[in-house]
């Protein structure tokens, strides 16, 4: 094992729902992992940035740290782009000092939402909104700084049993409406976060290695659906009756930060890497799907996801 591979991997925002899986997934392959909340390490602090890796020395930097909050970023974009763009930016150049890879998480936002095919990973980028324009100011700066070990993840409509997110709310719904409208005009892939986790474990080893180049990858479920058809899969699984669940338009609940309309993303570049893409989000869904039931049971869920 070489040097870099002995030395601890480092997980920003380590108490959001991605990161918690990452942790999980460190931990059971024996690697050493650091945990740095948001309370433990401010990504927008230049000096607590430079100190961290400094201390820790780590052989990768997952950065899971960011603005999520996609309509507040209209109001408050300076904050946003601190913490989704200068952020990457300082861990980005504090890897440089340490030799550090850095696997920023990215958004499908980062996408105009108007194609009718899945985006590659070198389609061009046009974001609609303040979190879009953010987190590819990130990305950009990621890409800049580390030309050879900056990797940027993309992904979208997480789900998993550590934070909010629309399966865990369907869950809750389905007990206490005997209907459910929901938006059958936006299209994307549903994403199990321990899907994406072990992808991006398997990456970063890949990238110690030398066997994967640096770039952009994307990290969603192979295929494609509706909010409407998602719904009617969760209450399926559920063993509710899915002719509960009623398609709308978007357009009936208008928000500040626009909605992609299409933004399902092409996974071509993990053969470049020597990996398979991540499953069909049906099949994820149905793996995934008692342990959420039983993560619900033994908590109580999050307020329905925004």
């Amino acid at each position: 094992m070489t040097a870099p591979q002995r030395r601890p991997w480092l997980v920003t925002g380590a108490g959001g729902m991605l990161a918690r899986d990452v942790l999980d997934h460190l931990a059971a392959a024996g690697r050493p992992a650091v945990a740095a909340t948001r309370a433990d390490l401010d990504v927008t602090d230049p000096e607590a940035v430079r100190a961290a890796l400094a201390a820790h020395r780590p052989s990768v930097v997952v950065n899971c740290a960011a603005w999520t909050a996609v309509d507040a970023a209209e109001e408050h974009e300076a904050r946003a782009r601190a913490v989704n763009a200068t952020g990457p930016r300082l861990l980005a150049d504090a890897c440089r000092t340490t030799g550090s890879v850095l696997l920023q998480v990215s958004t499908d936002y980062v996408f105009d939402g108007r194609a009718r095919t899945p985006y590659p990973e070198d389609a061009p980028t046009a974001p609609r909104s303040a979190y879009g324009r953010t987190k590819l100011a990130g990305e950009r700066a990621v890409r800049a700084l580390l030309p050879d070990t900056g990797y940027v993840v993309r992904t979208a409509w997480l789900y998993g049993t550590g934070g909010r997110n629309f399966v865990r709310t369907v869950t809750e719904l389905e007990r206490t409406r005997p209907t459910l409208d929901v938006v059958n005009d936006q299209w994307g892939q549903p994403t199990w976060t321990a899907d994406l986790a072990a992808h991006l474990i398997e990456l970063g080893g890949r990238a110690l290695a030398g066997t994967a180049p640096a770039g952009v990858y994307h990290g969603t479920s192979a295929g494609a659906t509706t909010w409407f058809a998602l719904c009617r899969e969760v209450f399926r699984l559920l063993g509710a009756d899915p002719d509960r669940v009623r398609p709308i338009i978007g357009d009936r609940f208008p928000r500040p930060a626009p909605r992609p309309a299409y933004s399902a993303l092409a996974h071509d570049r993990w053969r470049a890497a020597g990996m398979s893409p991540l499953p069909h989000w049906r099949t994820a869904l149905t793996e995934a799907f008692p342990t959420l039931l039983r993560q619900k049971a033994e908590k109580p869920a999050c307020d329905p996801c925004p």
